[in-house]
């Protein structure tokens, strides 16, 4: 079981399981740092997922206090030790700082992504993701870096085993960056990525009139097995990291709405062709 997810998945898995543990134990989390001779806020950390790699001194000392049975605590430190494997964005520290979008995003199974002004980065063509970075504030070494890890987050889609639902909007493609011919080479890239197998592009069109999720920008993440899943809201100030299935099954629903308004996959693609052939 463990196998299925990936570290930032394990991560957070653990840190929800350790809080179960302690609540069917009756102990607060103040009672188990005294038990432990921890300072106080330790397992507070530890069960809000704000750990960076847990140490399985710390996991196995909590499972043995909970008086985990031997199948689960193996279970539970296989999972620890999944959660442990250093991330390929874990290098990117400089572009992500202490954000696990990239993560979730890489131990995803379904991504569902709308953005209404902006492409997806997991769509982005080098040039696309250079003229946006460019009218932002951070330095030339920053976005080197950060086109390197958007470039890195796109094989994510090389594995056909991830499911990319992408809703994209005319505004998005009709902005003036670059030559007209990078322009055409980006909607040229939307065209054949919508021709993967494990990849949805719809289009919401200017002419089809206003839609569901005018002003929303949502992520949402679903992962293998019973693992719940995540959703992202996003401005240019701050990104919100939504975890209650409630507020998550909202957003299911927004997007779903916003899905249902945007022209079927095969219409899209015939329309990115035409908006292609039609730019000067």
């Amino acid at each position: 079981m463990t196998t299925l997810y990936g570290p930032t998945v394990a991560k957070r898995r653990l840190a929800r399981r350790l809080v179960e543990l302690r609540v069917e134990n009756k102990y607060t989390a103040n009672q188990v740092c005294d038990k432990l001779n921890w300072g106080r806020g330790k397992v507070g950390r530890f069960e809000a997922n704000v750990w960076k790699r847990p140490e399985m001194s710390d996991v196995r000392d909590l499972l043995r206090i909970y008086g985990v049975p031997d199948a689960e605590r193996e279970e539970l430190e296989a999972l620890a030790m999944r959660a442990r494997d250093r991330a390929w964005w874990r290098e990117y520290g400089d572009v992500f700082a202490d954000d696990e979008y990239a993560g979730f995003e890489s131990d995803a199974r379904c991504v569902s992504l709308y953005m209404p002004l902006i492409l997806p980065g997991l769509l982005q063509t080098s040039a696309y993701t250079e003229a946006h970075m460019n009218v932002g504030t951070k330095s030339e070494q920053w976005r080197a870096r950060a086109l390197e890890a958007r470039q890195r987050r796109q094989r994510v889609l090389d594995d056909v085993d991830v499911e990319l639902v992408a809703v994209l909007t005319e505004a998005s493609l009709l902005y003036h960056w670059g030559t007209p011919e990078e322009r055409r080479t980006q909607i040229r890239h939307l065209v054949a990525m919508s021709l993967r197998p494990n990849v949805e592009i719809r289009l919401l069109r200017f002419s089809d009139g206003p839609h569901p999720g005018m002003s929303s920008l949502i992520s949402i993440f679903d992962f293998p097995g019973d693992e719940p899943g995540i959703a992202f809201l996003e401005n240019d100030a701050a990104v919100q990291q939504l975890d209650s299935r409630a507020e998550v099954e909202t957003y299911k629903r927004i997007f779903a709405d916003i899905r249902a308004a945007a022209l079927e996959p095969m219409a899209t693609t015939v329309a990115l062709k035409q908006l292609s052939d039609s730019l000067p």
